[in-house]
């Protein structure tokens, strides 16, 4: 792959335009390269990518019952703390969560974070350090809901409480929310984003901006990068995702737009800005999704980051990628939570 170099010092356009093969699009050449941003593989970072990739290679595929989720928790516990952000519980349209409260942050806007877990694992508590991170750098505070999890509380549970969350923020008086996500969360943040802008006439709060990493948007596993990826992924396997999104659907339609994103209407979204790692099986619903939101003529950008695997941004403190996406995030965040509300 060639690539051309932008000022940015760790930013890099790609020529080739990453479509999924075999699938039309309107998107031209030329406008992909400008929401697509591929970021290379620093050489530290590989190497603490590949010492990472040797203690994850035993568990590989096997995170499947709810017994696994203390040790999900676990491993959500370990990211690297800040010393400027402090947490306390709340509760935001009757579902209760956690406040990440930064030293310096806006009182007139919050982040609402969905975090993730494959929506049969992850709690707010497990996942406080890393909304701490984002909320500093966006310079706002940020709450993390405990919304019901499957298989007890199967599609679309944690789509009503992670909505009902919303309109209790936007009830509270504040003028813009951002919604933000990991993995599960991800494809909650975005399936959330589009229900919200459905409601925007009535709403009081602006929706500033959307950002999700590694989101699932495909819930039908129909992305390319399932067999692609395969060998590259190190936490998991096709057939144990299948076993996790059966446990939440249940019955329901994979292709319902609640369920699945990338089957939503999105031509009244905010900015979306999604991060990828370019080893995970996760990779063509984050790539099919933007390429979709463009297509609605959305602003919408995809950064890909080369040999990062699933969660990556969680290895704040070990991997320079997963300081510089969260800087990245911040500023957007930063800039979208400041920008002035549209009538």
């Amino acid at each position: 792959m060639r690539f051309i170099t932008r000022r940015s010092p760790y930013f890099q356009w790609p020529l080739s335009c990453h479509l999924r093969r075999g699938r039309a699009s309107s998107v031209t050449r030329e406008a992909l390269m400008s929401f697509i941003l591929t970021h290379p593989l620093d050489r530290e970072d590989a190497v603490t990518v590949s010492s990472m990739r040797a203690i994850a290679g035993s568990g590989k595929g096997k995170l499947r019952s709810i017994n696994a989720r203390a040790a999900f928790d676990a491993i959500m516990e370990n990211v690297l703390p800040r010393s400027d952000v402090t947490f306390e519980a709340g509760t935001i349209g009757r579902v209760q969560g956690l406040w990440a409260d930064p030293m310096r942050g806006r009182e007139d806007a919050v982040i609402l974070h969905l975090h993730g877990g494959w929506f049969n694992f992850g709690s707010a508590k497990a996942f406080r350090h890393l909304v701490g991170h984002i909320a500093a750098r966006a310079g706002a505070r940020a709450f993390i809901p405990d919304y019901r999890l499957a298989p007890e509380h199967p599609f679309p549970a944690a789509v009503d409480d992670v909505m009902a969350c919303y309109r209790g923020l936007d009830k509270s008086g504040v003028r813009r929310i951002a919604v933000t996500g990991d993995s599960a969360g991800g494809n909650l943040a975005l399936v959330l984003a589009s229900l919200a802008s459905n409601e925007r006439a009535a709403a009081k709060a602006a929706l500033a901006g959307v950002v999700a990493f590694s989101p699932v948007t495909d819930l039908t596993l129909s992305g390319d990068s399932y067999r692609t990826r395969a060998e590259a992924e190190p936490y998991f396997t096709r057939e144990q995702v299948a076993e996790l999104v059966h446990a939440y659907l249940g019955d329901a339609d994979p292709k319902h737009p609640m369920a699945s994103p990338l089957y939503a209407s999105l031509s009244a979204l905010p900015p979306v800005r999604i991060h990828v790692g370019d080893d995970e099986v996760l990779l063509d619903d984050s790539r099919r999704y933007v390429e979709h939101a463009v297509d609605a003529g959305l602003d919408a950008r995809l950064d890909i980051w080369l040999g990062m695997a699933h969660g990556f941004a969680g290895s704040i403190g070990n991997l320079k990628a997963a300081t510089l996406a969260l800087d990245a995030t911040g500023i957007f965040l930063g800039e979208r939570l400041r920008a002035p509300i549209s009538p």
